[in-house]
């Protein structure tokens, strides 16, 4: 088994559910901890272990993270696919800020704090931008949700490991956000879209994700759909 450790927040969503997968059936992880709210209870495998983090504020992940990390030995990798996901048109601003831009930034905290992790796959959304307009719908697609996930990119870059790589996903296929009719149409017009806004399935994203955890950029990095499939099939 590889002597290298996966820590992933946000495993209990759509794309957390397959990135766990991904990592389990890749085989690259000797070692899987999931940073949680409430159990889980999944099928898995011995090297699988989940660390409950009940109240999960900030600083109860920030320990989390930096203690269970402090015995470890060989390469640790994070992972974080949190997101609020649906229901953001219905949240104040602090209220998203909260959840994607306070969490994920202790989390990146965390992993840096432990002296063991030099890479976070990180997964945001396309039209991420820390500048975009605070007002309006929060909704995803709008404004409000752009700057929010532009302000967790920027967090997690600057509290987080050497090395960020950032992914940004369109329209997720096998999201339980995602209507299924819409899923259902989408790849009806991928000639039409622009590539780096073409819907993405869930599985995709965590291939993509483990597929760059496994050969590390240099230096951080975004990737947008074309990139991400080209990680997908091993260029």
């Amino acid at each position: 088994m590889a002597d290298k450790t996966a820590i992933i927040l946000g495993a209990s969503g759509s794309v957390g559910q397959a990135l766990l997968a991904e990592v389990v059936r890749n085989g690259g992880f000797g070692r899987i901890l999931l940073l949680t709210r409430r159990p889980l209870h999944g099928p898995w495998g011995t090297q699988v272990e989940e660390l409950l983090v009940p109240d999960m504020q900030p600083e109860p992940l920030f320990q989390a993270v930096r203690d269970s990390l402090a015995g470890l030995t060989g390469e640790v990798v994070g992972f974080s696919v949190l997101g609020v996901g649906a229901g953001t048109a219905k949240l104040t601003l602090e209220q998203h800020r909260a959840v994607d831009v306070l969490l994920n930034a202790a989390f990146a905290r965390g992993l840096r704090a432990s002296g063991k992790v030099q890479h976070l796959a990180f997964m945001s959304a396309v039209g991420a931008d820390a500048q975009a307009r605070t007002s309006g719908s929060g909704a995803a697609g709008m404004p409000r949700y752009a700057r929010v996930k532009g302000e967790a990119e920027a967090a997690v870059l600057r509290e987080g490991p050497a090395v960020v790589s950032i992914f940004r996903p369109a329209m997720i296929i096998g999201s339980v956000h995602t209507p299924r009719l819409l899923a259902a149409a989408l790849p009806l017009f991928t000639w039409l879209t622009p590539a780096k806004f073409r819907s993405i399935h869930t599985t995709e994203i965590a291939q993509a994700m483990v597929a760059c955890a496994l050969r590390p950029p240099a230096q951080s990095a975004i990737f947008h759909y074309p990139e991400m499939m080209a990680l997908v099939a091993g260029r």
